[in-house]
């Protein structure tokens, strides 16, 4: 794997470390302790915080010019601006976090729109979707994983406005896979009928990433 410095979206790792292959521990050393009575992923360890690994700059955004783009492999396309947005039905998932370089976040609170809703009247059989965010960071998924109350548009954290660090004014979430899938700054979503891979997807990062897989890289 080459280290590599990311884009300003999403990233799983800003210096390319902690990659868990070919690593040198300490005779005794076992890791960090597991929190009692709660599952990790395996590879994973409990973080209290909430870190930053962009290492890039952070857009700004402002909200009164964000919009989100969904395109079908017909070229049609369908945009939501903010207010779109905060009118559709929201949720508030409470959700488990995972991201690549092993830690894990667990009860984080959200308020966002199901990809089920943005999606519901986008004619489509395409099996994969790319993301886009502002900055140009890229990400694939399978469609299957972006619905069935799997997926949002989150807005909000913790009760308040997503802070742009953390992707606001909004970032795609998908907390059943590592956490560089959940893009931040989310600006559009490209239905495709074949897979092509994203940023770190091109670079090794595997094209789907369970975490209880521990797909960290392709071949995982």
């Amino acid at each position: 794997m080459t280290s590599t410095t990311p884009p300003a979206a999403g990233g799983p790792d800003p210096v390319g470390l902690d990659h868990g292959l070919g690593a040198t521990l300490t005779p005794g050393f076992q890791g960090r302790a597991r929190p009692e009575g709660v599952t990790l992923p395996p590879g994973q360890y409990e973080e209290q915080g909430f870190p930053v690994l962009s290492a890039g700059p952070t857009p700004n955004i402002d909200s009164s010019r964000w919009s989100f783009t969904v395109t079908d492999e017909s070229g049609a396309a369908k945009t939501w601006t903010w207010a779109d947005l905060m009118a559709l039905p929201q949720d508030k998932p409470t959700v488990d976090i995972h991201c690549v370089t092993r830690w894990s976040k667990f009860g984080t609170r959200w308020r966002g729109v199901s990809l089920d809703v943005l999606l519901a009247d986008v004619q489509s059989t395409a099996d994969f979707a790319m993301v886009g965010s502002y900055g140009g960071y890229t990400t694939n998924l399978p469609v299957a994983d972006l619905l069935g109350g799997k997926a949002w548009i989150a807005h909000t954290y913790d009760g308040k406005p997503l802070h742009p660090e953390h992707g606001g004014p909004a970032r795609l979430l998908v907390p059943h896979l590592y956490f560089w899938k959940s893009a931040k700054w989310v600006r559009s979503l490209t239905l495709m009928p074949t897979d092509r891979p994203g940023f770190w997807e091109k670079l090794g990062y595997h094209d789907l990433g369970d975490p209880w897989r521990e797909q960290r890289y392709q071949g995982d």
